[in-house]
């Protein structure tokens, strides 16, 4: 089932007209969000993360878009696939209404939700060998838009099928700037001795969930520094540990790049961390 403006459709039977702006304009933005036996995920950062990318794009919000009605009907397209009592995917998805061209008629909005089987509950440490290499054909751009989840992902759509073409499990993107800005569907992270350095905003990485949750995490180990600086691709050789994350994996290590090969022990200990996080939100 798939639920468009609160109604339910069967998947063959759901339907967007050919003027829906998130399809002809990529004027959409999006959550993906992870729901465990009928419980969402960190659901209060993507709430305010959804309604912050709503007011950046000038979209109007409906009255009715309150954290418990949002959750409500999340709850309920989970629940009408059979997934309330597992762990689902679920994307929920809002676009300008049609009209205009580039100038839209207005900024009312529609909302699509999907959900899909996940096949774990809690995030899962994955030791299997995992290599990434950097995507140069095409930029991000620094800039708070490049920090929203919209359906603008070209410059991702090219590095995936660079990725699959030559054998990579990802690639790192960048920035005009020459800076390495994230992976393809994840944010990074370096470890260098006993620094944790993640990429800023201001370079046009996503703002991403489990991003701030790791921020919020390594802020309470002592042992750890955490910095949110440029990161140039000349440092990806000199870390010691590389790993990317994302709501729906949780932490990746990544284990080679080019030459270098990485390490993955406080990548396993910061999920640990965060599956404790998860399973109390």
């Amino acid at each position: 089932m798939t639920n468009i403006n609160g109604q339910l459709f069967e998947k063959d039977e759901a339907s967007l007209s050919i003027a829906n702006r998130g399809f002809a304009y990529g004027d959409a933005v999006f959550e993906t969000i992870r729901v465990v036996n009928g419980r969402i995920i960190f659901w209060e950062d993507h709430y305010f993360r959804l309604m912050a990318s709503m007011r950046i794009m000038r979209m109007e919000i409906p009255l009715t878009f309150s954290p418990e009605f949002l959750e409500a009907e999340i709850l309920q397209i989970v629940r009408e696939n059979d997934l309330f009592d597992t762990q689902a995917r679920v994307k929920f998805i809002v676009s300008r209404k049609p009209g205009g061209l580039y100038t839209p008629e207005t900024n009312e909005i529609d909302y699509l939700i999907t959900s899909e089987a996940l096949a774990d509950a809690f995030y899962l440490f994955k030791e299997d060998f995992y290599e990434v290499e950097l995507f140069k054909d095409h930029y991000v751009t620094a800039g708070l838009l490049s920090t929203l989840k919209t359906n603008n992902r070209a410059v991702n759509i090219l590095a995936g099928i660079y990725a699959k073409e030559n054998e990579y499990h990802n690639c790192l993107l960048l920035n005009e700037q020459k800076n390495v800005v994230e992976a393809l569907n994840s944010n990074l992270f370096l470890v260098v001795d006993k620094v944790i350095k993640t990429p800023p905003l201001k370079d046009g990485c996503i703002k991403g969930i489990t991003r701030g949750k790791i921020l919020e995490i390594v802020k309470k180990m002592p042992e750890f520094k955490i910095e949110e600086a440029s990161i140039s691709p000349f440092e990806l050789q000199k870390a010691d540990e590389m790993f990317i994350s994302n709501v729906v994996m949780g932490i990746q290590p990544v284990k080679k790049y080019r030459k270098k090969e990485f390490t993955s022990e406080v990548a396993k200990t910061l999920l640990g961390r965060l599956n404790t996080l998860a399973r109390l939100s």
